[in-house]
């Protein structure tokens, strides 16, 4: 046995599983009871938001000096930030002739309209109104108190995520043809996990599902694959903070306090006929393994590959979603 596994309390990161079957695997579509998945959609559907809204990464906005721009409900919305890295946001229609602001040039902090050289320093002029705005250091946030419709409230929920500087974070964004709670829906039905991503989850057992709004949670009991036999056994805890978020944390196991959170930000207006949800997912990976400090190091190497991963996922997901909201829309969705 190596010096390192003789080390008191040290334990390997991966186990070796026996071979999988996926069709021998116990049927889970008794427990993943449609009306325990809808009342859970409606508990975290009835949670305030404060009219805020998820809106991209926050490396994405300023990188290259360039304003980004991006549509809440039908509402354009661009994004910029300042000499000292503040950031500004605001409606994406220059207030002169309706340029789109998200073309325009970010020059000493100042957005410049590219059409007539209209400058906005992020302050109200001429009508145009600056929006609320909040960057977590991962993701970015505004606040439409017109779109949202409630109490607005100073910052967002964010979810309680490991400490800043200990994880590894990467960001991903898909877009599909559905309504925030589709996506949301999703994630509160964990009993899919093993079923439809075969590749990545295996022998998933939900421990505890909700019971009601004083324990709002899914407990499940899974294996992240990691290549061929090797996995990694951990405990999670699925919850819904506020209507268009949902976290999954790790509580026990390798990697525990690591959280995926899964926001679904509306691209289209309440009501459209073709609704479009843009998912934007972030996964902070942290370890108290001595070696994590070497990932940390390497974590602009590593966020395109945990991207990539995300989006294998979504690839399915998306279509779970899709075909809800399709199924809802026809008068079609069981139950």
């Amino acid at each position: 046995m190596s010096d390192r596994a003789d080390r008191a309390g040290w334990t390997p990161p991966l186990r070796r599983r026996g071979r999988h079957d996926w069709a021998t695997q116990t049927p889970t579509w008794r427990e993943a009871r449609p009306a325990l998945i809808d009342d859970a959609l409606k508990r975290a559907s009835a949670r305030p938001s404060g009219n805020w809204f998820v809106v991209g990464s926050s490396r994405e906005v300023g990188a290259g000096g360039r304003p980004r721009g991006r549509t809440v409900a039908g509402t354009e919305v661009v994004l910029w930030r300042s000499d000292e890295g503040e950031l500004r946001a605001g409606p994406g229609a220059c207030p002169h002739l309706g340029a789109p602001l998200r073309d325009s040039r970010v020059v000493c902090g100042t957005l410049v309209c590219h059409w007539h050289g209209l400058a906005l320093d992020g302050g109200p002029f001429a009508g145009w109104e600056p929006y609320p705005v909040h960057d977590d250091g991962i993701l970015v946030w505004v606040r439409l108190d017109a779109v949202g419709g409630e109490e607005p409230t100073e910052r967002p929920v964010v979810p309680e995520r490991p400490a800043p500087g200990g994880g590894v974070d990467a960001v991903f964004t898909g877009v599909g043809r559905c309504e925030p709670q589709d996506v949301v829906a999703n994630r509160l039905d964990p009993w899919h996990g093993s079923w439809f991503h075969p590749y990545s989850f295996v022998d998933l057992t939900v421990a505890r599902p909700p019971v009601g709004e004083e324990d709002d949670v899914f407990v499940v009991d899974v294996s992240f694959r990691v290549t061929g036999r090797l996995v990694v056994p951990v405990r999670a805890e699925f919850t819904a903070p506020e209507p268009r978020t949902v976290v999954m944390r790790i509580t026990e196991g390798e990697g525990a306090t690591s959280v995926v959170e899964t926001h679904a930000t509306p691209l289209t207006a309440e009501g459209a006929a073709r609704p479009r949800t843009a998912v934007v997912e972030a996964v902070v990976a942290a370890s108290d393994r001595r070696g994590f400090a070497l990932a940390r190091a390497a974590a602009p190497v590593l966020r395109p590959l945990m991207r990539r991963t995300a989006g294998r996922l979504w690839r399915d997901d998306l279509a779970y979603a899709e075909r809800r909201w399709e199924l809802r829309s026809t008068g079609r969705f069981p139950g």
